[in-house]
């Protein structure tokens, strides 16, 4: 007996040495930590697929913190709502040597909404607990299991969760009852870490290990298109009560219409004969839905509700025209219903929405997007407006929803399609200037800007600020004019050609370097790009100018009486992959003044990290000659 207590006692002290051995910071591979803030120890997902409403799923995350910018991970959260229940849920964390310093349970979690700060209301929530470290490095353990009977979003899978974080063990586990609840698996950017696949009946494997942290890096590209991840879907889902099987977009479009679109679109008669009243007179179909969209931006407010199935399912038409508000499903049905009563054809639009710009797979028919806009087809083209929007032009959606593809629901299923592009020229800017330099250094003059395309998005939202903010906006603009004043301005919105147009008056003291008898100036006073991207001894990432642009400048510089030119820069013509740069300096002697001109390109495109060098030296050399100086001597 006492040799049998002796065993156990020693058994014990081993496994509890393993687990601290197993949580200390001091054993992790220094490979792993280079270029890292953390250090993931276990990645975990479990998966048991029971039905196509029946779903659970177990977590476990170990991430050892090995400074303050890594202390994200120490953010613990989790989301539920009514269909997707937490049923454990806990976190222990481990000091350096692999000590248990603290244990959080579920019960510390505090239980808040998981508001996107757009919604007026919506029933998901959030547990999460915030812990503040003492000392670095240290590991947390992270916990829990869920179930749901939602399927329709399957749980996807990131090797890397982020920047500068490593993983030491990734392993991502799917069980599923039978050969129908099999998914489907989209592998994206595998072939640069090792990664070993099970597929076998009932359960496919994936797992990882020691995968490097990779740097966020200048004009890369958007991290899931460079981060190994597994995409997952099912072929037959249950979404919110709503049952589904979709081979393909073509049927995504008809389980669409037919569960979430169906009679959505109702309205009542005296609603109808508005509509009808605004477009008496007006054949023209285009003209029509530019009509009724001034309608809708006039009469609606965007205002979100995501309760249940209404995360995926519109408002009725007749509520938000009750109400007077709706979120982008609700806003974009609701126009769809008014197009429809005055005889306009459109289509509803499901797609991602923001600044990085993200595909539909064309491949890979799963439930995703963020947002709902309209399609109009007219004349062998699309029109696309978002019906959120009370301040955009018609047919103008920015670059909240360009350039990527998108679902379009028709009645006969669904079609993914590509929205309206603006790259290189279409987003262009013309800046005019005619200004007086004095012998104190001074400046004033006359300033005119026109903008297109992302440009004008960028800057036609100024006729709705405050003069204090007008002002603001050009001091920043023109930051390098120092002593700024701003006389008066002006806008003019064209809204039919999608031009936006600014009239500034403006003066400023000691523009000008006097030196004894000189004066120094850079002529380049209203539009000077000083922007050059980060240097790298070792890119590793391929960059991307996403849109690309077109400036043209061209300014009068009256010079002070009494003044020559004794230094002038040359003309100068740079032509690169990326784009171009012209400028040229004339002397006008008969006038004392000097006519410049600017012409800057910059080309859309993905490009390959050898030629970042390259790219970065043609914007240094663009933006040293913004800057270049013209010197002026007294007669």
């Amino acid at each position: 007996m006492r040799l049998l207590f002796l065993f156990s006692s020693l058994f014990l002290c081993f496994l509890t040495t393993a687990q601290k051995v197993q949580y200390q910071s001091l054993i992790i591979n220094e490979a792993l930590t280079n270029n890292a803030n953390a250090v993931v120890r276990l990645d975990e997902m479990k998966i048991n697929l029971l039905a196509t409403n029946k779903m659970s799923y177990s977590v476990k995350q170990v991430v050892t913190v090995l400074n303050k910018d890594g202390n994200n991970f120490a953010f613990s959260r989790v989301s539920y709502d009514k269909e997707s229940k937490i049923k454990s849920l806990d976190v222990y964390v481990y000091d350096r040597l692999g000590k248990e310093i603290d244990h959080i349970k579920k019960k510390d979690f505090k239980d808040v909404s998981a508001a996107d700060g757009i919604s007026l209301y919506t029933d998901n929530r959030m547990l999460y607990n915030r812990y503040t470290p003492t000392s670095y490095p240290y590991t947390i353990s992270f916990n829990y299991d869920i179930e749901t009977s939602d399927t329709g979003f399957f749980p996807p899978w990131y090797f890397l969760s982020n920047y500068k974080v490593s993983v030491e063990q990734s392993y991502y586990e799917i069980n599923y009852a039978n050969a129908e609840l099999k998914p489907e698996i989209k592998e994206f950017n595998l072939e640069d870490i090792s990664v070993s696949k099970k597929d076998e009946a009932g359960q496919i494997v994936y797992q990882s290990a020691n995968i490097l942290a990779i740097k966020s890096e200048s004009l890369g590209p958007s991290f899931r298109d460079v981060v190994p991840r597994l995409k997952v879907r099912l072929k037959k889902f249950n979404l919110k009560g709503e049952e589904a099987v979709v081979e393909d977009w073509k049927g995504m479009g008809s389980w669409m219409n037919a569960s979430l679109l169906k009679d959505r679109d109702l309205l009542n008669p005296a609603t109808i004969e508005i509509a009808k009243k605004l477009v008496i007179g007006v054949d023209d179909d285009l003209e029509k839905a530019k009509i009724i969209y001034k309608y809708v931006q006039d009469n609606t407010r965007y205002i979100s509700v995501q309760i249940g199935i209404g995360g995926w399912k519109p408002i009725s038409a007749i509520d938000v025209d009750r109400v007077k508000y709706g979120d982008c499903k609700g806003l974009s049905n609701y126009t769809y219903a008014l197009l429809k009563a005055v005889g306009v054809k459109a289509y509803y639009t499901i797609i991602h929405a923001g600044n990085r710009k993200v595909d539909f797979e064309e491949d890979f028919a799963a439930l995703q997007g963020n947002h709902a806009i309209l399609a109009i087809p007219y004349n062998e083209q699309y029109y696309w407006i978002d019906c959120t929007s009370q301040v955009h032009p018609f047919g103008f959606v920015g670059d909240f929803t360009d350039d990527r593809k998108a679902l379009v629901v028709k009645p006969e299923g669904g079609e993914i399609v590509r929205t309206v592009a603006y790259v290189n020229e279409d987003n262009y800017q013309f800046t005019k200037a005619k200004y007086e330099l004095a012998i104190d250094g001074s400046i004033s003059g006359k300033i005119s800007i026109s903008t297109k395309g992302i440009q004008y998005d960028d800057r036609f939202g100024l006729e709705r600020k405050t003069k204090d903010d007008v002002i603001k906006h050009y001091k920043s603009y023109w930051d390098n004019i120092n002593n700024l004043k701003i006389n008066t301005y002006s806008f003019e919105n064209d809204r039919d050609d999608v031009v936006f147009s600014e009239k500034i008056d403006i003066n400023a003291a000691n523009y000008g370097s006097i030196s004894g008898s000189r004066i120094l100036f850079a002529v380049n006073s209203f539009n000077s790009n000083g922007f050059v991207p980060n240097r790298y001894r070792n890119r590793k990432l391929p960059f991307e100018i996403q849109r690309g642009f077109l400036d043209e400048d061209e300014f009068t510089v009256q010079l002070p009486e009494g003044y020559l030119i004794e230094a002038i820069p040359e003309e100068k013509l740079v032509d690169t992959d990326f784009g171009s740069y012209k400028v040229s300096f004339e002397s006008i002697t008969d006038s004392n003044s000097i006519l410049y001109k600017r012409r800057l390109f910059i080309k859309k495109g993905m490009y390959a990290k050898e030629k970042y060098a390259e790219y970065r030296d043609f914007r240094k050399e663009t933006a040293k000659m913004d800057n270049a100086q013209i010197v002026l001597v007294k007669k």
